[in-house]
């Protein structure tokens, strides 16, 4: 743990299930949450308003990001000022781009001089991280959310890229970046390495947290009676093979 408590990345669960955020928020290490309509529709959330009034009820004292759905970015700008008006502690999520490609910076830049609390999401790449950087207000806090595990998925490296998107937002200094979309627990101390702000994470992997500081031969050891329960609880048996 005492690694942990050096950590300077702040850290935000990830998820549409109540309950489990619920769980998250009873955390005091867990600084925020995240959502997006995905995960929210494999929750089999059908009142995308009642949820979120839900979550800001039970979490009142931590940002919490809902996003936007539409495709046009006047709808987006109105979902946009409603879902900021369900609380003060709500971040609005924007896709950098709508499905037509079209850069989202008109939008951005309008929002963020009403004072509104972005969260900029589908970021991959540090050009787009400069154009949204340029079009945020130096007033409003914001947060850049950059896919980090969906550019792992490609093969990359996603650490030059998130090292140079910290770099790009120091002309903001109230912005802040997210590692999102992480894959194991190694990638908080990596988001923490290259200086990002926040890095945002699955309940699954934010339960490994436990893990932190094991002693690795009372892992090796765990696991191998794991494999050994787990065949005994099985039956598995194998007969010696018959004498010629």
């Amino acid at each position: 743990m005492s690694d942990l408590k050096k950590l300077k990345v702040k850290l935000f669960a990830d998820g549409a299930d109540l309950a489990g955020m619920k769980e998250m928020a009873a955390n005091p290490m867990i600084r925020g949450f995240t959502t997006n309509p995905t995960l929210m529709r494999k929750a089999g959330i059908s009142d995308y308003k009642a949820f979120a009034r839900d979550v800001l009820a039970a979490i009142p004292d931590r940002p919490v990001s809902f996003e936007v759905f539409a495709d046009d970015f006047g709808e987006m700008e109105a979902q946009a000022r409603e879902i900021a008006s369900w609380g003060k502690n709500v971040n609005v999520k924007i896709p950098v781009t709508n499905t037509k490609k079209e850069f989202a910076g008109a939008l951005i830049e309008r929002l963020s001089k009403a004072g509104v609390q972005l969260n900029v999401t589908a970021v991959m790449t540090p050009e787009q991280v400069e154009r949204i950087t340029a079009r945020l207000d130096a007033r409003t806090p914001a947060i850049i959310s950059v896919f980090a595990g969906r550019i792992a998925d490609t093969g990359v490296d996603p650490m030059p890229i998130m090292k140079k998107s910290v770099d790009l937002m120091q002309a903001k200094p109230k912005a802040e970046l997210i590692w999102a979309s992480p894959r194991e627990l190694l990638n908080v101390f990596q988001a923490d390495a290259v200086g990002c702000h926040i890095i945002t994470a699955t309940n699954d992997i934010l339960k490994k947290l436990s893990l932190v500081g094991k002693d690795l031969d009372r892992y090796s050891l765990e696991t191998v009676e794991m494999f050994f329960k787990d065949a005994k609880a099985a039956g598995y048996a194998i007969a010696p093979k018959a004498a010629a």
